[in-house]
């Protein structure tokens, strides 16, 4: 599903984040930067170590921030991590909100296009799908609305489940929008 925005587009799909082809992809992040489970984990999998070593060079850092960092042997040119919890694994909405808002950011001052973004905060984090869903599909269609440079916001979900989420939340803002 794409929905175009200022001038860019947000698209949702269902997929593995670390397989996208995009500028950035983001990584759920703690804020000492190190590279567990989930997204985090498969990423540093399928992209290699020398990314969670970069990030933690950077770390720790504060809850709702994002770092920027290399993306080894992904198609991605860059990983941001977005830190959506600390050490004790717990998350909450304006952190999220902030974590989105940040990597969008960075996106936008390395002058890439495109980002791909996980559900912040849904696994680990145990934070309500739809809620996330509200929370930073809100903070892309104000992020395209007043950037110049980011082309493409895609949400990558991991399962059906989360895709329908956000897909219900993007229809839901462009249909009550459009009146």
């Amino acid at each position: 599903m794409k929905i175009h925005v200022g001038k860019g587009e947000i698209s949702v799909i269902q997929g593995d984040i670390a397989d996208q082809d995009t500028d950035a992809i983001v990584n759920a992040a703690n804020n000492h930067l190190w590279m567990g489970a989930g997204v985090a984990g498969a990423i540093k999998r399928k992209g290699g170590i020398a990314i969670e070593q970069e990030a933690m060079a950077k770390g720790p850092i504060a809850v709702g921030t994002a770092v920027s960092t290399t993306a080894g042997a992904l198609k991605a040119k860059r990983v941001i991590h977005a830190v959506v919890m600390g050490q004790d694994l717990h998350t909450e909405a304006d952190l999220i909100r902030k974590a989105t808002q940040n990597s969008l950011a960075v996106a936008e001052k390395e002058e890439l296009a495109s980002i791909s973004l996980p559900a912040l905060g849904t696994g680990v984090g145990g934070f309500s799908l739809y809620h996330c869903a509200s929370l930073m599909i809100g903070v892309a269609i104000d992020f395209l609305i007043s950037t110049s440079g980011l082309r493409e916001v895609r949400f990558v979900l991991f399962d059906s489940e989360a895709k329908d989420a956000f897909e219900k939340e993007l229809k839901h803002r462009f249909t009550a929008h459009s009146h």
